[in-house]
């Protein structure tokens, strides 16, 4: 078993990882870099949980084996929030309910903000099928679609204000 040092930039920052082949990035952001945001859920790709934002798009971390992505920009929960406050997307799932016992949460806002990074102005069936890789088995999803739309809005706003 060889071992390898794998270049990522996560939430922003470079950083060098030793991994035993077959490491996926989610045992390597939880147990490596202790971002324990991301979820570790069902471990086969079906739940979400574990999503996280690989090149601006939302992938499982939990099926990724990290010597497959060098060189990859990862975006966690913990890379979302801004140094003071929530992100507009955290503060629109706060405000809209759309968490219960909070298990699934940071892989739906994961995979909303991958969905308003190429789509700033999505409809309801665009926020439907963005998450429909997670589960979520508290809300029935309404809140969290709604968050999704919200979230689009404030996104928007605070666009336009510093356009201003």
């Amino acid at each position: 078993m060889k071992h390898a040092v794998i270049s990522l930039t996560i939430n922003g920052s470079s950083r060098q990882v030793l991994v035993a082949p077959g490491t996926t990035l989610l045992e390597v952001l939880r147990e490596n870099q202790g971002l324990t945001g991301t979820r570790r859920g069902c471990e086969q790709g079906g739940c979400g949980a574990c999503t996280v934002l690989m090149d601006g798009r939302p992938v499982m971390s939990c099926l990724l084996p990290v010597e497959t992505i060098e060189d990859a920009r990862i975006d966690t929960i913990e890379g979302l929030t801004p140094a003071q406050g929530l992100h507009p997307i955290q503060q629109a799932f706060l405000d809209g309910f759309a968490t219960q016992c909070g298990f699934c949460t940071s892989g739906m806002i994961m995979a909303t903000a991958g969905l308003l990074a190429k789509n700033p102005n999505p409809t309801r069936e665009d926020a439907v099928r963005a998450i429909s890789g997670n589960i979520c088995r508290c809300t029935g999803y309404e809140s969290i679609i709604d968050a999704a739309l919200d979230a689009a809005k404030r996104l928007a706003d605070a666009s336009q204000a510093e356009a201003a």
